[in-house]
């Protein structure tokens, strides 16, 4: 963890590529953190340290996967046999051990498997809120009945603002997502009765599950955007500041250290390792490789081990990953659906409802808050002096941002 390298170093400094890279994905990609000269290892890459030197090798590499056209029944018995067996195998423990349930069609999934596999009732587990758009609990709830599973629920406030110092503390550095914070709740609800989960993480970014996807390709004919029409328009689609900004947010001491095109650079960069695919599959892979392993990955595995949960994924089992970057993008979305074939798939396993429920976001919403009751906490974040004496961003600009 950085926390045990910085005990060996007196006063670190700001990486500030990684701060561009902060406010521009909402997360530091790897390789870098915000602290200079310490790194994240890539995805599918290990170290080799031996006297006097440090070698990073890739043993498993993404991009070389290639899509084939197969009929959809051929797509869907073989994604079938390959997540039950995925599943199968992360089903081997020594400990106690359930499953994370929100009653959304990738939870729900691994659950099903895991009662198809088990000759025991699963255990489960969710979280629910009285806010009924940040709520998920019936339809947990649903998936627990059909299942038969020892199903766990809590109901929370959704206020848990007082958790962000200890989620930072166990990240060590900062991560714009909200929710980190219910993501620890549940696993401590957890951590009480088992010790390790199986989790749905992963199949938004194999197979278009976000909304995002399908508004962008619905604004955008794949087909018709040149590599450089694409690398802009999606890399202005995922960006939190968009690189026109960073000049206003970055004090003009901080805007000359920084590249002023962090985003475009990390989004051509991926794009040219994938000519062969297509421009679904391309934005699939940026957020596989960028957004998974930055942000989406961090979150249940900081969170499960500050409550001392182990997560297993079985949708990130490598023959699933190289399985949906087989299937090319139009039958992950298609006909103004995400994960089209893979829905398809599944319905008899979970059924229509809880299939083709709209997703719902796990997350708190942080910025009614700072709107509201925590507005003095807001203010005081973003313009005390103490914030100012760091003298990071331009302090006129964020309190235009602010009122």
């Amino acid at each position: 963890e950085i926390k045990s390298i910085l005990k060996a170093i007196p006063k670190p400094s700001i990486n500030f590529l990684a701060l561009e890279e902060y406010f521009s994905f909402n997360y530091v990609p790897h390789p870098n953190t915000l602290f200079q000269n310490i790194y994240n290892l890539a995805p599918g890459h290990y170290l080799a340290i031996s006297e006097g030197s440090i070698s990073q090798h890739c043993w498993w590499d993404l991009s070389q996967v290639n899509s084939v056209v197969r009929s959809e029944d051929e797509y869907i018995k073989e994604f079938n046999e390959l997540l039950e067996d995925a599943t199968r195998i992360r089903l081997y423990s020594d400990v106690p051990f359930g499953a994370f349930l929100s009653g959304g069609v990738d939870s729900s999934t691994v659950v099903g498997l895991m009662s198809k596999l088990m000759d025991k009732p699963v255990k489960t587990y969710s979280i629910g809120f009285e806010d009924p758009r940040f709520d998920e609990s019936i339809y947990a709830q649903e998936a627990s009945q059909r299942f038969s599973t020892d199903h766990t629920l809590e109901i929370v406030n959704p206020d848990m603002l007082e958790l962000w110092p200890t989620v930072i503390y166990h990240c060590d550095q900062p991560h714009g997502d909200a929710s980190f914070m219910p993501t620890y709740k549940v696993a401590q609800l957890a951590s009480e009765h088992v010790k390790m989960v199986l989790t749905g993480d992963g199949a938004d970014e194999l197979f278009a599950g976000y909304d995002k996807y399908l508004n962008y390709f619905n604004k955008n004919n794949e087909k018709e955007l040149t590599s450089e029409e694409f690398i802009q328009s999606y890399s202005s689609n995922i960006s939190l500041f968009k690189e026109s900004e960073l000049k206003q947010l970055f004090a003009p001491q901080v805007f000359d250290k920084i590249s002023k095109s962090a985003l475009s650079t990390r989004v051509k960069d991926l794009i040219d390792n994938v000519p062969h695919m297509d421009r679904i599959n391309q934005a699939l892979y940026i957020d596989t490789m960028l957004l998974l392993s930055g942000n989406n990955l961090v979150k249940p595995d900081r969170m499960g081990m500050a409550s001392s949960i182990e997560n297993r994924a079985p949708f990130l089992d490598y023959r699933v990953i190289e399985f949906a970057f087989g299937l090319p993008g139009s039958v992950k979305l298609h006909n103004h659906e995400t994960k089209y074939i893979y829905k398809k798939a599944v319905e008899p396993l979970i059924g229509k409802n809880l299939t083709y429920r709209k997703k719902q976001m796990f997350t708190v919403p942080v910025g009614e808050w700072f709107k509201s009751h925590l507005q003095d906490l807001c203010k005081d974040l973003l313009l005390s002096p103490r914030t100012k004496s760091r003298q990071l961003f331009d302090y006129d600009y964020i309190q235009s941002l602010y009122t």
